[in-house]
C-alpha cells in the first residue's frame, strides 16, 4: 500500500476478496489480490488475512505467475502451525488441497534447490498420512520431480504409487489425473494409449476449469501421427477457442502453433502467435514460459526453412521483428531457461527435450483447416494442386518425350496440359542446347499466348495469331485453324471492337473450312469453328443490342440479375438447337462427339438464365454423356455439376446426389481450383438439402476451401465455401468448429459479397453461439444483422433477427435491453402484416421478463413499495397475455390454434405464480374473502389449462406432451382446490389413455403419471 492512500477498513478488504474472486483469471486479478494481501495484513485481522493469502495462491494459480504461489502458501502454512484451531474444517481442507499446487510449483521452480524441492514433498507427505488422506497426490507430486530431473526409475515407482492408491477428496479431479497420466504415455512414444486414457475428457464425460483445454492441445500431435488428422483438425478448432486468451493456459497455446507449423498451417500459427505476442517474454512461471516459447520456435524455425527469415512476425522488446530475429531472441531466452533447470538437476534434460522440440519435422505438407488465413508468399510451401506428372529433367531423349507428352495431353484436350507445356518451356529456357525447332516454337508460342490470355493480358491476341502463323510456316495447317479460334476468342473476351473480332472468326472459319477432306482432325476443326462462331455472334449480338438501347436512353434490366430472370437469348437457343439437331441420330465423325456436348451444355444454361430447368435437365445429362463417350470425361463435370444442382432445385435429391458424385468421380484429372472446388461444392449442397449427409458434405466443402485458398481465393469463393462448411459442421453437431469457420470467413463476406451472404452468415453464427451458451455474443451477431436489414424493403428478415436478438438478450439476463428488442420486433412484425403466431410468442415474452422483474422486486428486503410494483407487474403480465389472445381470436389456422394452447397454458402458470407469492407474502389466506379469491383465480388458472389440454388433443401425438403437462398442472389445481377425488381421477384416465397409445414418449409419460397418482 502507497504512503499516499489511506488504510482499508476490514470490511473493504472483505468486499475487495469478494469481488476480485468473481473476476476473470489472469494478470489484473493478481495484482489486485497482491494489493488486498497487504492490506489485510495490515488490519491486524488474522482470520481476514488468511482469507486473503488464499485469494493470492487462487489467483497465482490461474495466472502465467503460477509459481509465486510458494511465498503466500508458505506464510499460510505458518500461521496454521502457530494456531492450528484457528482454522475452521473447510479452511484446513483447504490448506491441505493447496498444497498440491504448491508441489508442482516447486518443481517448475528452477530457483528452488532440489534438496529443498525434497523436503516439501517429504512434507506433504507427513501432513497428508496425519490428516488420513491417500497417498495418491503425493505420488503425483513426486511423479513430476521425477520427470523434470529425468529420474526413470523413480518415475515407474511414483506412476505405480499414483494409480494404485485410491482416489479421496485430496486426489486431482479426475480430468486433470487423465491429462497426465496421458501425457506421460505420450511422451514415452504410447500415442495411442495416451488417447485412449484421454478419451473420456475428449468426450466431454468429464472436465473442469482447464479441461478438456489442456488434453485437446496435448492430444494435436498424437493424433496426427496415428493418422487421425480429421479428429487433430476439429480440437484444433474447439481447444484453441477455449484456451484463446486464456494466461493460465499459455503452454497449451504453444502446442497449437506448433500443431500448425508441423501441418503445414505456418500461416495460421502466426496468427495465433499474433494474437498472444504479449505473452513473449519473462513471466513469474518460467516453465510455462518455456512451453510456450517452444512451440513458437517449432514454428520460427519451419518459417526459416520456407525462406521467411526475413518477413515481419510481431512485435517483441519494443519493435516488430522479423521471424529470424525473433527466432534468435526467444531461442536466447529459452536457453537462458534451460540452463537454470539443467544446473538445479545436474542434467542436460531439459535442454536436451527443447532441442528434440524444436527440430521437428513437418507431419503433414498440408492440413486443411477450414478456417481463413492469410497466405504465405506463392514461391514458399507445398505447389498449388495440379501440376505437371514428373517427367525426366535430363537428356535429349527426356525432352523429346516430355514435348510429346505435352503435345499428346493437348490433342486430347486433357487439363494437365498447360502444366506439362509449362515445363517444356521451362527446360528450354534454363537448359543449354535445347534448341526448339520451327514446330516446337510454334507450340511454345501458342502456350505463351494462352497463358497471356489467363492472366487477362490484352497482348494475347497478338500472340495467338503470330502463333497460328508459326504453326503456317512449319507445315501445320489443322493446328493453326484451331489457334485461329483461340484468338478470336481471345479478343471476344478482352472486348475488341466487333469488326476486328468478326474479321477473326471469318479467318478462322475459313482456314477450318479450307483443311483438307484427307485431314483426320478437319471435322473436329469445322464443328468447333462453327459452334465458336454461335457463341461470338451471340455475344456480339447482345452486346450491340444493349449499346443501342442506352444511347436510345431506354430501361435497361439491372446487370446483375439472378438465374431464372433473364430474358432468352432466342437466336443463340434456335441456333444452338439447329446445331444439335444436325447431328441427332447419325453417326458422328471422330473427334466431334465432345463438341456437342459443348453445345448442349451452352443450350442449357441459356435455358436455365431463363429459369427452364425442365428442358435444361435432360440437356445437361446429353452434354456430360457425350463428353463421355468422347473420351474427355473430366468435359463432363460441368454439367453433371449443374445437372445435380437442377435436379436438387426440382426435388429429385436422390438423382441429384447421384449427377453429383458422377462429376465428382470424373473430376481426377481437373486442375483448375475452381472448377475442382465447384464440384464438390455442389455435391455437398445436395448432402445438406437431403438431410442426413452433413459429415460427408463437410469433408467435401473442407476440401474445397483447400483448393480456393491454394489458388489465391479464398476471400470470394472461399469465403462462400467457408459458409457451406459451417452449414455442414453445424448440422453435423460440430458446433465450436462451425463457429470458428464462420467467424473466420465473416470479414471477407462483409469486404467482398452481397448483405443477404452477410446477414445469413450473422444469422447462423448467432443461433450456434446460442446454442454454446454465449447469448451475449449471439445476441450481438444477430443486432448486426438486423442493422443490415433495415434498409430491406421486406421487414420480415429484420423482424426474425430482432426477435432472435431479444431471445438472446433475456437469455443472457439483460432484461432492460431484452425488452426493448422485443418491442422492436413487435412493432416489425406487426408492419410486415400477417405473422400472429410472431405476434403472440413476442407477448409472451414480455410477460414473462415482467414476471422477472417481480423476482427482482423481492431480493430488495425491506422495500414497502416491492409488494405494489409485484402486483403492477403481474397485472402488466397478463394484460399482455390477454393482447395475445386477442391477436389469435378470429383466426381458424392449426398453428394459431396450437399458440392459442400454448397463451392460455402459460397465462395459467403466470395466474398460478402470482397466487404463490401472494400466499407467500401473506402467509397464506385461512379464511373469508381472501381465501375466495384465491379459489377463483385457482378456478380461472383450471379452466386455462383444460381449454390448453382439449386444443392439445386436437394436434394428436405431435402435441402428447404438451397436453399431459396441461392435463397434469389440472390435476394439481384440482388438489389445491380440495378436490382429491377428481384429481385422482383425472391422472386416472390420463394414466389409462398413454396406456393404448404406442411409442416411447407414451411409454415415459405413462410412467411419469403413475408417479404422480402416488404423490396425489
Amino acid at each position: 500500500m502507497t504512503a499516499s492512500m489511506p488504510p482499508m477498513s476490514p470490511q473493504e478488504v472483505r468486499q475487495g476478496l469478494f469481488e476480485n474472486a468473481g473476476a476473470p483469471h489472469g494478470s489484473a486479478r493478481v495484482t489486485r489480490a497482491e494489493f488486498l494481501s497487504a492490506a489485510a495484513e495490515a488490519t491486524g485481522e488474522a482470520d481476514l488475512f488468511r482469507q486473503s493469502l488464499q485469494g493470492l495462491v487462487d489467483a497465482y494459480e490461474y495466472s502465467s505467475e503460477r509459481t509465486k504461489m510458494v511465498v503466500p502458501f508458505a506464510r499460510l502454512l505458518q500461521e496454521y502451525d502457530r494456531d492450528p484451531s484457528s482454522f475452521a474444517a473447510h479452511e484446513v481442507r483447504s490448506l491441505y488441497w493447496r498444497f498440491k499446487w504448491v508441489a508442482g510449483g516447486i518443481v517448475e521452480s528452477p530457483d528452488i534447490p532440489l534438496a529443498s524441492v525434497d523436503r516439501w514433498l517429504a512434507d506433504m507427505e507427513r501432513r497428508y498420512r496425519l490428516a488420513g488422506y491417500s497417498e495418491r497426490a503425493v505420488r503425483q507430486a513426486e511423479f513430476y520431480l521425477a520427470d523434470a530431473t529425468g529420474d526413470a526409475d523413480r518415475m515407474e515407482r511414483a506412476v505405480a504409487g499414483w494409480t494404485a492408491a485410491e482416489r479421496d477428496e485430496m486426489s486431482d479431479c479426475h480430468a486433470c489425473e487423465l491429462n497426465t497420466q496421458g501425457w506421460y504415455r505420450s511422451r514415452r512414444g504410447e500415442d495411442a494409449e495416451a488417447v485412449r486414457i484421454w478419451e473420456p475428457v475428449l468426450t466431454g464425460g468429464l472436465s473442469c476449469m482447464e479441461e478438456p483445454h489442456r488434453v485437446l492441445a496435448h492430444s494435436l500431435l498424437p493424433l496426427v501421427r496415428l493418422g487421425r488428422s480429421g479428429e487433430a483438425r476439429a480440437h484444433h478448432l474447439r481447444g484453441y477457442r477455449m484456451a484463446r486468451g486464456n494466461e493460465s493456459l499459455l503452454r497449451s497455446i504453444g502446442e497449437h502453433i506448433e500443431f500448425c507449423a508441423l501441418t503445414g498451417n505456418e500461416s495460421r500459427g502466426l496468427e495465433v502467435l499474433a494474437e498472444h505476442s504479449a505473452h513473449l517474454g519473462p513471466l513469474g512461471d518460467v516453465e510455462s514460459q518455456l512451453e510456450f516459447t517452444g512451440g513458437i520456435l517449432v514454428l520460427l524455425r519451419r518459417l526459416r526453412e520456407l525462406g521467411l527469415a526475413d518477413r515481419a512476425a510481431v512485435p517483441y522488446r519494443g519493435a516488430v521483428r522479423t521471424v529470424g530475429e525473433l527466432y534468435e531472441l526467444l531461442e536466447a531466452d529459452a536457453a537462458a531457461i534451460t540452463a537454470r533447470f539443467d544446473a538445479r538437476n545436474g542434467t542436460a534434460l531439459v535442454s536436451q527435450r527443447l532441442a528434440d522440440r524444436i527440430a521437428q519435422q513437418p507431419l503433414l505438407d498440408a492440413l486443411p483447416l477450414g478456417v481463413r488465413s492469410a497466405a504465405l508468399p506463392a514461391s514458399v510451401g507445398a505447389p498449388v494442386t495440379g501440376a505437371a506428372p514428373t517427367v525426366p529433367s535430363n537428356g535429349a531423349d527426356a525432352f523429346d518425350e516430355s514435348v510429346e507428352r505435352a503435345r499428346a495431353a493437348r490433342a486430347e484436350g486433357r487439363p494437365s496440359a498447360h502444366a506439362l507445356w509449362a515445363e517444356v518451356v521451362r527446360r528450354i529456357e534454363t537448359e543449354p542446347g535445347l534448341t526448339p525447332d520451327p514446330a516446337l516454337a510454334a507450340d511454345v508460342l501458342e502456350h505463351r499466348a494462352t497463358a497471356a490470355l489467363d492472366a487477362g493480358d490484352a497482348k494475347s491476341t497478338a500472340m495467338f495469331v503470330r502463333a497460328a502463323e508459326a504453326h503456317r510456316a512449319a507445315g501445320r495447317e489443322s493446328r493453326a485453324a484451331f489457334v485461329d479460334l483461340a484468338a478470336a476468342s481471345s479478343a471476344t473476351g478482352l472486348g475488341a471492337p466487333a469488326d476486328e473480332v468478326r474479321a477473326l472468326l471469318a479467318a478462322a472459319v475459313r482456314s477450318a473450312g479450307e483443311l483438307p477432306a484427307t485431314d483426320p482432325v478437319r471435322p473436329r476443326r469445322t464443328a468447333l469453328a462453327e459452334l465458336t462462331s454461335l457463341r461470338i455472334e451471340a455475344f456480339l449480338t447482345a452486346k450491340e443490342h444493349r449499346a443501342a438501347a442506352e444511347e436510345a436512353q431506354e430501361p435497361q434490366r439491372p446487370a446483375q440479375e439472378a438465374p431464372g430472370d433473364q430474358e432468352l437469348d432466342t437466336g443463340l437457343v434456335t441456333a444452338l438447337r439447329s446445331f444439335i439437331a444436325a447431328r441427332a441420330d447419325t453417326e458422328l465423325p471422330q473427334g466431334t462427339v465432345d463438341v456437342l456436348g459443348q453445345a448442349e451444355s451452352d443450350l442449357a444454361q441459356a435455358l436455365l438464365s431463363a429459369g427452364d430447368l425442365r428442358t435444361a435437365e435432360p440437356l445437361l445429362a446429353s452434354a456430360a454423356g457425350h463428353q463421355i463417350a468422347g473420351g474427355r470425361p473430366w468435359a463432363a463435370c460441368r454439367p453433371l455439376s449443374m445437372r445435380a444442382s437442377v435436379l436438387a432445385a426440382m426435388g429429385d435429391l436422390e438423382a441429384a446426389e447421384a449427377s453429383a458424385r458422377a462429376a465428382l468421380g470424373h473430376s481426377l484429372e481437373l486442375v483448375d481450383p475452381e472448377e475442382q472446388s465447384s464440384v464438390r461444392l455442389t455435391l455437398a449442397d445436395v448432402l445438406l438439402e437431403r438431410g442426413d449427409g452433413a459429415e460427408e458434405a463437410a469433408e467435401h466443402a473442407l476440401e474445397a476451401t483447400h483448393w480456393l485458398d491454394q489458388a489465391g481465393l479464398a476471400a470470394t469463393s472461399g469465403a462462400r465455401a467457408r459458409t457451406l462448411l459451417a452449414r455442414a459442421y453445424a448440422e453435423a453437431g460440430r458446433t465450436v468448429e462451425a463457429v470458428e469457420v464462420l467467424h473466420s470467413a465473416l470479414p471477407d463476406l462483409v469486404a467482398e459479397h452481397g448483405e443477404d451472404e452477410v446477414v445469413q452468415a450473422r444469422q447462423l453464427l448467432g443461433r450456434l453461439l446460442h446454442e454454446l451458451n454465449d447469448p451475449k455474443a449471439a445476441a450481438e451477431q444477430f443486432l448486426m444483422g438486423a442493422e443490415i436489414a433495415k434498409g430491406w424493403e421486406d421487414v420480415r428478415a429484420q423482424a426474425s433477427l430482432a426477435n432472435s436478438a431479444a431471445d438472446a438478450l433475456s437469455a443472457a439476463h439483460l432484461s432492460t435491453e431484452a425488452r426493448s428488442a422485443y418491442r422492436q420486433t413487435l412493432e416489425l412484425w406487426r408492419r410486415a402484416g400477417g405473422h400472429p403466431v410472431a405476434e403472440v410468442r413476442v407477448l409472451r415474452s414480455l410477460a414473462w421478463l415482467a414476471v422477472e422483474d417481480v423476482d427482482h422486486d423481492e431480493e430488495d428486503e425491506g422495500d414497502d413499495r416491492a409488494p405494489a410494483r409485484a402486483a403492477a407487474a403481474y397485472a402488466g403480465a397478463q394484460a399482455l397475455m390477454d393482447e395475445a389472445f386477442a391477436v389469435l381470436r378470429d383466426i381458424d389456422d392449426p398453428q394459431c390454434r396450437y399458440e392459442w394452447a400454448q397463451t392460455c397454458q402459460q397465462s395459467a402458470r403466470l395466474l398460478e405464480e402470482e397466487l404463490y407469492g401472494r400466499e407467500e407474502a401473506d402467509d397464506g389466506p385461512d379464511s373469508g374473502p381472501g381465501l375466495q379469491e384465491h379459489r377463483a383465480v385457482r378456478e380461472r388458472a383450471l379452466r386455462l389449462v383444460l381449454e390448453a389440454a382439449e386444443v392439445f388433443a386436437e394436434f394428436g401425438a405431435a402435441a402428447l406432451r404438451d397436453r399431459f403437462q396441461s392435463l397434469v398442472r389440472a390435476s394439481w389445481t384440482e388438489q389445491e382446490l380440495g378436490r382429491a377425488v377428481e384429481a385422482e381421477a383425472r391422472i386416472t384416465a390420463l394414466i389409462a389413455e398413454l396406456s393404448h397409445q404406442e411409442g416411447s414418449e407414451a411409454e415415459e409419460l405413462r410412467r411419469q403419471a403413475e408417479q404422480i397418482r402416488d404423490r396425489l
